[in-house]
């Protein structure tokens, strides 16, 4: 399986999503014209990567900001990894934020009270 990377813009995040070893990530700023049509790449790689997934899955979310129409596509990703978790697969998110960005470590706090997903907050190191 190919690995899926795009690099980040100031509008885009960066995407890192890689099989073999399970480790993805996503880090920058999404705040793209048209949300949808930008992760719709990152969750049709998701729904092949599930075919066949590694024996961890590691998410790193390192974003400074992020839209509203971004939010339910993370929403939609995350719910992704939940199927996955389901099915047996060991699936880890580390949800990074800086010390004075309340906002981000309560955006990370939230997706964790809605998915059943294991979410580590991270204090990212600047």
């Amino acid at each position: 399986m190919e690995d899926l990377r795009i690099e980040g813009t100031p509008k885009t995040p960066a995407i890192h999503l890689d099989s073999a070893s399970g480790a993805l990530e996503i880090s920058g700023r999404s705040i793209p014209e048209n949300s949808v049509e930008f992760y719709t790449k990152i969750l049709a790689w998701l729904d092949t990567y599930a075919e066949n997934p590694a024996s961890k899955t590691i998410i790193d979310v390192k974003l400074e900001y992020f839209n509203t129409s971004s939010s339910k596509c993370l929403l939609d990703v995350f719910k992704r990894l939940e199927n996955l978790k389901k099915k047996g697969s060991d699936v880890h998110i580390r949800w990074f934020y800086e010390e004075d960005d309340e906002d981000m470590l309560e955006a990370g706090e939230d997706y964790d009270s809605i998915i059943d997903l294991d979410f580590e907050m991270c204090l990212m190191e600047l």
